[in-house]
């Protein structure tokens, strides 16, 4: 089914007006009347497609997931273990999705934004990495503690990004975690 491209510039519209708005405020404070006047949108237009405010942020933070999940899942097309010393650094996508997604990681990342942004975002890739365990690797160790641990270190990696603001590339990222994990 084709999006009609109305459609599509309005969802664009309201998730950037979402984004400085959250840049602010935390999410349960917007109101419907600020983000469409933000957006440009009129309110029968946003409840067309939402019912209200949160619904707008689990559709965008729905969509970031499915392409954080592509981008994780990328290098095991090309290895089956992300262990090895095979590990091309040109394969590995994560860094560059969060990169696309800079203004929304920014906002989750931040230090004046609830800590449950966090738990969201680490909640989805635990899960990523729990079936990545169970798909490539033997081990003894319960997966949901080593899947906390390689998550957090995941994140880690992105917040310490963050926090230089993003100075190095996606490129220089996917490197440094390749020499990590060549350790």
């Amino acid at each position: 089914m084709k999006t009609d491209l109305r459609v599509f510039k309005t969802k664009e519209a309201l998730r950037k007006a979402l984004m400085h708005l959250l840049e602010q405020k935390s999410l349960n404070s917007i109101s419907v009347t600020e983000l469409c006047r933000l957006a440009k949108v009129n309110r029968g237009t946003f409840y067309t497609h939402y019912g209200q405010v949160e619904n707008l942020f689990e559709e965008y933070f729905k969509m970031i997931m499915k392409d954080l999940a592509d981008s994780y899942q990328e290098p095991y097309k090309h290895v089956e273990s992300l262990l090895s010393k095979n590990v091309n650094p040109a394969t590995i996508r994560i860094f560059h999705h969060i990169e696309t997604y800079q203004p929304f990681y920014r906002i989750v990342f931040s230090k004046t934004v609830p800590l449950s942004y966090y738990y969201l975002l680490f909640d989805q890739v635990q899960k990523l990495i729990k079936d990545d365990i169970s798909h490539h690797y033997q081990t003894d160790i319960e997966i949901p503690m080593l899947s906390a641990y390689q998550a957090n270190a995941i994140l880690g990696l992105a917040i310490e990004w963050h926090r230089q603001d993003f100075q190095q590339s996606a490129t220089d990222m996917n490197r440094l975690l390749v020499r990590i994990l060549s350790m």
